[in-house]
């Protein structure tokens, strides 16, 4: 583990990280936290949040990016050791560690930008009727020091140095992480990575820290320990909710910004069915199967209305799914729940078990899985719409468009809906649009949901039980907000303001002056 400025071997049962491949257990083994090591983190978390939070976004920056070249420069280690606790394919992971410091260049580039400060000046107005003005100016500061808990999917983008733990520091808040059992020694390289950074760029010891925990035990210690602000996850809809449930019943409740659930609905409508229907039969499959559909953004579920169209959409797929070899999945648990959810899946009443891929030989075997059931009993029965992880995928044989209507409106909440849609397809588009804006929080067109670009304008979320606050994201500059709050200053002497409320706006941040956006100096004329 590292605990501040210290690696640290912890004191309880020794957990290690197993080659999926092989299901043998993986060197080293790892010594969970104490309830002491537990207590040190947050304490020391605690004690850097003061300073840290009072750092320059220069400063910050700086950080980040010492972060960011320091992954770079040891892509190898980081590339081989996460290859070996997940299998995931050594290209997907050479560019998961250019997407993980590329987040933090990123957020690096958006605070020098200073708008993610929200810096508002409403100035005095003394002689307005029927009362006066005060002259109130607000910023954002950080909320405190957050716990992150690392995905299994994602060793690096969306684990210890990743977007939640990116955005977190780049708010001015300490992080302390809880290392995903699956990769514990990518943990260890990345958690060293960041730890060398603070030391580097002359962090406070407990911006960063990284725990190992066994079950739910460390877990639930680090977000109910109340000098823990905010919590970032990652995972399943049952991990996430038991997280949430603890962090609602702390004597003083804290936000927990969870990614769990999506089915991700594909729409395949009339037009482009009729004249592209083989073309994205086997582009489906192309997605469904990427990274043994081990990811959240995974299309499992296909609406279309039935006809000849969705019959050449089926068969290309069918073929597809059929020839595909499979793939080593995560772990051999995810590969067990992932072969048992797709059984429960197909033992519901008219479903169709329509193609299945080859099972290849490892410890955690996963194959690709294509199921078809109509679109009334997809309406009438809600475990038609549960999650599969993986590879599996439903498609729904709608009769009219007042079926698929009827199968969109029964959906929950989706991080993504995709929409295929020629021109003669619009009317029929534009109806559903409202549907779909209401159940997801990124709508794609004639693409495929897998792939999330890093940026300003993505959102990764969407409603219950695609995350627990639709509000946010987890991926792109918006997720820094998830991470500090609002704080009016009414008539403040100018000494007392922060520099980015000043009136000569000595930092040069975009801030809204009587509503209207600006960069100048605040000019008050003599009355005021």
């Amino acid at each position: 583990m590292v605990i501040g400025a210290e690696p640290v071997i912890g004191t309880g049962e020794k957990i290690r990280s197993v080659d999926p491949r092989t299901g043998a257990a993986l060197d080293p083994g790892y010594l969970v936290a104490s309830v002491e090591h537990i207590e040190r983190a947050c304490a020391l978390a605690a004690r850097a949040f003061p300073v840290f939070r009072a750092t320059t976004a220069e400063r910050r920056a700086e950080f980040l990016e010492r972060i960011a070249d320091l992954l770079d420069e040891r892509r190898d280690s980081l590339v081989d050791r996460a290859h070996t606790e997940t299998a995931l394919p050594r290209a997907r992971l050479t560019g998961e560690v250019g997407r993980t410091s590329g987040q933090l260049r990123l957020f690096a580039a958006e605070l020098r930008a200073g708008t993610w400060q929200g810096a508002r000046i409403d100035p005095a107005q003394p002689d307005r009727e029927p009362l006066p003005r005060a002259d109130i100016r607000q910023r954002r500061i950080a909320v405190g020091p957050v716990a992150v808990f690392g995905a299994s999917n994602f060793p690096l983008a969306f684990s210890t140095a990743g977007g939640d733990t990116a955005s977190a520091l780049a708010a001015g808040c300490p992080v302390v992480v809880k290392a995903h059992q699956a990769h514990l020694g990518t943990a260890e390289l990345v958690a060293r990575t960041i730890a060398d950074a603070v030391a580097d760029t002359g962090m406070p010891e407990g911006v960063f820290s990284q725990l190992v925990g066994g079950g739910t035990e460390t877990g639930a210690r680090l977000v109910k320990d109340p000098r823990i602000r905010a919590v970032g996850f990652t995972g399943s809809r049952e991990g996430g909710l038991a997280i949430a449930a603890m962090a609602a019943a702390r004597p003083v409740p804290i936000p927990v910004y969870a990614e769990m659930s999506s089915i991700n609905p594909v729409l395949l409508l009339p037009a482009v069915l009729e004249s592209r229907g083989a073309e994205l039969g086997a582009a489906f499959a192309g997605s469904l199967t990427l990274g043994a559909g081990q990811f959240c953004t995974s299309p499992g579920v296909v609406l279309a209305i039935d006809g000849p169209g969705l019959d050449a959409f089926t068969r290309a797929a069918a073929d597809a799914v059929t020839a595909d070899a499979g793939a080593t999945m995560l772990t051999p648990g995810i590969a067990g729940h992932y072969a048992a959810a797709g059984d429960a899946l197909a033992s519901r009443d008219g479903v169709e078990d329509w193609a299945r891929g080859s099972r290849p030989d490892s410890a955690a075997p996963g194959h690709a899985r294509l199921l078809t059931v109509d679109g009334a009993r997809f309406a009438a029965d809600p475990e038609l719409r549960a999650e599969v992880f993986g590879a599996t995928s439903l498609i729904v044989r709608c009769a009219d468009t007042s079926e698929l209507t009827a199968a969109v409106d029964a959906l929950e909440g989706q991080l993504t809906a995709t929409v295929h849609a020629d021109e003669a397809d619009h009317p029929l588009a534009a109806k559903l649009l409202p549907l779909l804006e209401e159940r997801a929080g990124r709508i794609l067109f004639d693409g495929w949901p897998t792939g999330v670009e890093v940026g300003h304008a993505m959102v990764h979320g969407g409603p219950f039980p695609a995350t627990t606050d639709p509000r946010s994201t987890s991926v792109g500059t918006l997720a820094i907000e998830r991470f500090l709050r609002p704080v009016a200053y009414q008539d403040a002497p100018t000494a007392l303001l922060p520099a980015e409320l000043r009136d000569e706006n000595p930092l040069g941040v975009w801030r809204r002056v009587d509503g209207e956006p600006s960069r100048d100096a605040l000019v008050v004329d003599s009355a005021g």
